[in-house]
């Protein structure tokens, strides 16, 4: 285990579940996790709120008051970079982030998709596996490359799907593994058990297979 904490900044936008899941999860002695900053690009995200609550300090840089994406993306850089992050969490932050960005913080960047991946990168994950009549969904956890949700696997959650499932059902079910393989990556990667190598990402020194690490609920 590393002697010194990792210390996470998490990106939001919105009610901020996974940040709750992750802020719960640091609850327990010698976690190697300290959330040092949230920072969100709407003022009015509920995620904020948790992050006070919890005494993390936060930070909002709306994202409308900048002239282009890179322009916000350089601000939100110097941000984040005022808090000396050793991984970026990005936990429902609804920006599409430049190449610029995403090669800053290259290896130390993770995100969660509500899906299989590579099945059903972009939105609307729940509709389209139920109109696709999938027999399993869930979500994903991944190192973030300039592909938009398409960097290494880390760990995958399957949830089956019932023959009576509506979207909301479904997307509830997939939360709920969210709030569990989230927690779990960034606490792998803190304690230096994860990190991403030239082909790949690595658990222990070995590599993950294309679809990370499974987990079946």
């Amino acid at each position: 285990m590393p002697s010194k904490s990792c210390n996470v900044v998490v990106l939001l936008s919105g009610s901020g579940s996974n940040l709750q899941a992750l802020i719960d999860s640091c609850a327990v002695p010698d976690s190697a996790v300290r959330i040092g900053a949230v920072i969100s690009n709407r003022a009015d995200a509920y995620g904020l709120q948790r992050a006070a609550a919890a005494g993390i300090d936060t930070a909002v840089l709306d994202h409308t008051g900048f002239q282009g994406r890179e322009a916000f993306d350089a601000a939100l850089v110097a941000c984040i970079d005022g808090f000396a992050p050793d991984l970026v969490v990005l936990a429902g932050f609804m920006r599409i982030l430049s190449g610029d960005f995403v090669r800053h913080y290259q290896g130390r960047l993770l995100n969660i998709h509500p899906s299989l991946l590579p099945r059903y990168k972009g939105l609307h994950t729940h509709r389209r596996a139920l109109e696709a009549g999938d027999v399993e969904h869930g979500c994903s956890v991944h190192f973030v490359t300039e592909e938009l949700d398409g960097g290494p696997l880390v760990v995958q959650a399957v949830v089956p799907v019932a023959p009576d499932d509506t979207v909301q059902s479904l997307a509830q079910r997939v939360h709920t593994q969210e709030h569990v393989i989230y927690p779990m990556a960034v606490h792998w990667f803190a304690n230096g058990r994860l990190r991403l190598g030239e082909q790949g990402a690595l658990l222990d020194g070995q590599p993950l297979s294309a679809s990370g690490h499974l987990i079946r609920s």
